[in-house]
């Protein structure tokens, strides 16, 4: 008896060593949780402040969202790559994460070692929209008036942006015309213009857009994504629009420093993805044109490396430089 009480004593203590996960879950978070976005009012920060109020339910606490304006996303991505690695501040952004490095090539910060991959939160196309005064019916009218020499502006949320090299890859590339880019500081003021006449046209993210488009105060012309966006299923994608070659989203994700404990990070990540795909969460989301991410933490890690590639291509096709 002595010696099979002895067994079970040691059987017991190598299951407990056995099972290190449950004693050593991380505790998070204690604190209140600082989330670094880019512009006020750009797709990441809509999509930021939706996540994170679903977020600090969850975790009860508060979680912030805090804007970094500059050099399209790069001023928030180098605010995250400088935290301390713990958690307690993660950067939201979109697309832009991999489309600075190339276009910022002294930028600082090395995209696939600096920072860690957390989640893919959401996606929504990118949206090209006409001023009233331009009377436009379709993408293929306004690029025929481009070809018959007519001088035509358009508007985005500034150099380097996602909106920005769609515009330019369509213009440079795909259609070969001449149209003068102007960019503004975040994703309403090119909106606002496109609404007066100052530009005849804008491109940028469908979230801002949509008070705009919803308000007919711009004509949608196309939306960048594979398939029509179910936010606006009148609007025609570029494909339809004779650009068979063209396809984007923006996408937005978060990340944590490096050497961010594997426990913390991946509890964030679960965490976010029970956010984006509540109930409540989805129908914000998708009354400003998101779709929710099915993707895994290794999925998303292997999409950026994929979307690393594809804009570091673009940057070099259009010859897009800070300005």
């Amino acid at each position: 008896m002595i010696r099979n009480a002895t067994r079970v004593a040691l059987a017991c203590a190598a299951a407990c060593l056995a099972m290190p996960s449950f004693a050593q879950a991380p505790s998070f978070p204690t604190k209140p949780v600082r989330i670094v976005v880019a512009s006020a009012g750009s797709p990441q920060d809509v999509v930021a402040r939706i996540v994170g109020q679903k977020l600090a339910e969850i975790w009860k606490q508060g979680v912030v969202v805090e804007n970094k304006a500059g050099a399209g996303s790069l001023l928030s991505i180098q605010t995250v790559t400088k935290a301390p690695p713990d958690g307690y501040t993660i950067l939201v952004a979109s697309s832009a994460y991999a489309i600075t490095p190339p276009f910022y090539p002294e930028a600082g910060f090395d995209a696939e070692k600096d920072l860690i991959p957390v989640a893919m939160l959401a996606a929504s196309p990118n949206i090209i929209v006409a001023s009233p005064t331009l009377n436009a019916r379709d993408l293929q009218d306004v690029i025929a008036r481009a070809r018959k020499g007519e001088k035509l502006q358009f508007g985005s949320p500034g150099h380097g942006t996602g909106p920005a090299l769609v515009m330019e890859y369509l213009v440079k590339v795909l259609a070969k015309v001449d149209m003068t880019h102007v960019p503004y500081k975040g994703a309403v003021a090119p909106m606002t213009a496109a609404s007066t006449g100052e530009v005849a046209l804008a491109s940028v993210g469908l979230a801002p857009a949509m008070p705009f488009v919803k308000a007919g105060k711009v004509k949608p012309l196309a939306v960048t994504s594979a398939k029509r966006s179910a936010a606006l299923p009148d609007v025609p994608t570029m494909v339809e629009s004779g650009f068979p070659a063209f396809e984007d989203e923006q996408w937005i994700g978060a990340w944590v420093p490096a050497k961010t404990p594997q426990g913390v990070v991946q509890l964030i990540s679960d965490d976010m993805a029970r956010a984006v795909r509540s109930a409540d969460v989805k129908e914000r989301l998708g009354s400003v044109g998101y779709e929710v991410s099915t993707m895994k933490r290794d999925e998303f890690a292997a999409y950026v490396r994929k979307e690393l590639a594809k804009w570091a291509r673009i940057v070099k096709e259009t010859g897009a430089k800070p300005e």
